[in-house]
């Protein structure tokens, strides 16, 4: 007959008590919503302060940041239980689904932004690729000197990424049926079925017959030393706050854009800067999941994490967005500028040689975050 003790261990939910413990960021949020909810008047009314504005954007981003880590914590309890490609996949559309719904509901609430999905899509690019993975190939590096993954899953990535990258954000510079970086309804029909399609086909082959390709290899599967305490709530119990964190991160980057939009038309600031901060938004807390992943020898992960990610963005976002730009008349500009284009190019012809040979040392990662610092410097300089 089994002890009290051994019943108490075998208990299958938390208490209520450490479940709100866990989850006070949520009541944070909702309090913020309530608040904007209630005062919107008064917080958007004296933008020209900037001892108004500064608290009010800094206010708006950390809640948003924190909740969009909230998503991701229990994306990454899903995951947990899914195993590897299915829990990242849960982590990536987790994320973009964000990500679609909040240029959405930006598109629809204020000005008319054409250039506003371009820049996110770009930025997301630049900062994943570039910033992130840097970040994690310099840190995994310094720990283990080099770090190894499945080539096959990487090559996978890529072979998608790349053509999605050069015919949603390098095209519509180059037709000539309308003017401006964008395209003709047929033009927009092929892009949109093209990415669409390849990202299904795609999900198809990692969660199918070759899904061995996205896990670590054999002979570092035991290499980490990530001490990280599974979770003992029930799957349905993750599954529900998944959907209560994301609908009011939708809510208060609608809310959020309205500064940030203000800081652009009246004072001046690069335009890009929109779309950056949206990304900055949407990938941070992935960001901190695929670096915390490297540096416990898990490249792997991390490579399913930031490609994947990327893939989701421009499969998912593209297709969703023409659809979108199209029944509500949205104008929509996909091409980029020429140093945003080297910038992509240069990206994309790296990550190929970074992902090449089923290893990673110190001065790939130098390399991408470099890249990285120069996108930086060429948003602000125009």
């Amino acid at each position: 007959m089994p002890t009290p003790e051994a019943a108490s261990k075998k208990a299958p939910y938390p208490p209520l008590g450490r479940i709100l413990r866990r989850e006070r960021v949520l009541g944070l949020t909702l309090l913020t919503c309530l608040v904007v909810l209630v005062f919107e008047d008064g917080l958007f009314a004296d933008l020209g302060n900037p001892f108004h504005l500064v608290p009010l954007m800094a206010w708006l981003f950390s809640v948003i940041l924190a909740t969009a880590i909230g998503v991701v914590r229990h994306a990454e309890a899903l995951s947990e239980r899914l195993g590897e490609p299915l829990g990242t996949l849960v982590l990536t559309l987790s994320i973009t689904g964000i990500e679609v719904m909040s240029i959405t509901a930006v598109m629809l609430h204020g000005e008319n932004n054409p250039a506003l999905v371009r820049d996110t899509l770009f930025s997301v690019v630049m900062i994943i690729m570039g910033g992130m993975v840097g970040i994690s190939l310099l840190l995994g590096a310094l720990r283990h000197r080099e770090l190894t993954y499945n080539l096959q899953g990487a090559n996978a990535y890529l072979s998608v990424i790349i053509p999605l990258a050069a015919f949603s954000l390098i095209l519509p510079d180059l037709t000539l049926s309308t003017t401006g970086p964008t395209l003709s309804t047929l033009q927009k029909i092929m892009v949109g079925a093209m990415a669409a399609g390849l990202y299904v086909i795609f999900l198809l082959i990692q969660t199918g017959r070759h899904r061995g390709y996205f896990s670590q290899p054999t002979e570092e599967e035991e290499g980490g030393n990530e001490t990280h305490e599974p979770s003992d709530a029930p799957t349905a119990l993750h599954v529900l706050l998944l959907f209560c964190y994301i609908i009011p991160v939708v809510f208060l980057v609608e809310q959020f854009a309205r500064p940030v939009d203000y800081v652009i038309e009246t004072l001046g600031a690069p335009a890009t800067i929109g779309g950056i901060l949206m990304a900055i938004l949407v990938t941070t807390p992935e960001g901190i999941g695929g670096v915390r992943a490297a540096m416990n020898r898990r490249l792997q992960s991390s490579v399913n994490i930031f490609l994947g990610s990327v893939l989701a963005t421009i499969g998912l976002t593209v297709p969703i967005m023409l659809v979108i730009s199209s029944l509500l008349g949205l104008d929509l500009e996909l091409g980029l500028e020429p140093a945003n284009m080297l910038l992509l190019i240069v990206i994309l012809a790296v990550s190929i040689v970074t992902f090449s040979s089923g290893r990673t040392h110190l001065l790939q990662g130098a390399v991408h975050f470099l890249i990285f610092i120069a996108f930086l410097i060429l948003s602000y300089s125009g």
